[in-house]
């Protein structure tokens, strides 16, 4: 989603590149639920895909879904009547991604990635030590997600153009809160630059 810069950029005082061969790459809820939010930055969420492939950082995807009321947790107070269940159209991820056989795909239903998925575990086991952060709703997963990186010890990179939510006041809040206190914040060019360059 397109941001003003100028709406963050007095919080954006640290900046830095991610390093490809100790980061992965989060593509958060890019779901048909999710279609209006997710489908103005399409072309920038394939992007940073394309990048990160290239540059052979792993590439995991979430889906969001429930499957009974035991895993509703707060959402379903939060947001009754208006969940994503397991098995319809919605809760399938989109087709134009950028998704390989091999990538993995993060079965979540909370706002977390991290919350009971073993995503944790998984990118310990593959020596990653920082997390690029993609996706919808900017304010909601993929935020929830990068604070606990953050909190984990994951170094956070947070996406300006490859995050989309409901408008542009939520997405604005969100990328000052991120460069703020908890991540570097990234767009296409700068992950090009970044990850083009040979460590």
């Amino acid at each position: 989603m397109a941001a003003s810069a100028a709406s963050y950029k007095e919080y954006e005082i640290r900046q830095r590149n991610p390093n490809p061969k100790s980061a992965a790459l989060l593509v958060i809820d890019m779901q048909n639920y999710f279609s209006t939010m997710a489908e103005p930055i399409l072309p920038a969420l394939r992007f940073t895909v394309d990048i990160c492939r290239a540059a052979g950082v792993p590439i995991f995807y979430t889906r969001h879904r429930h499957r009974s009321p035991e895993d509703y947790g707060m959402l379903g107070e939060w947001w009754a009547g208006d969940l994503i269940f397991d098995g319809t159209p919605g809760a399938e991820l989109l087709p134009d991604i950028g998704r390989r056989e091999g990538d993995r795909v993060v079965e979540k239903n909370t706002y977390s990635a991290f919350a009971g998925t073993g995503l944790e575990e998984t990118l310990r086991e593959l020596n990653v030590e920082e997390v690029i952060v993609t996706g919808v709703m900017t304010n909601l997963c993929c935020e929830t997600t990068a604070r606990e990186a953050f909190v984990k010890g994951f170094r956070v990179f947070f996406s300006t153009d490859a995050t989309g939510t409901s408008n542009r006041d939520l997405h604005e809040a969100t990328l000052k809160n991120m460069a703020y206190g908890f991540a570097y914040l990234v767009d296409c060019l700068r992950l090009k630059a970044a990850l083009s360059h040979k460590r």
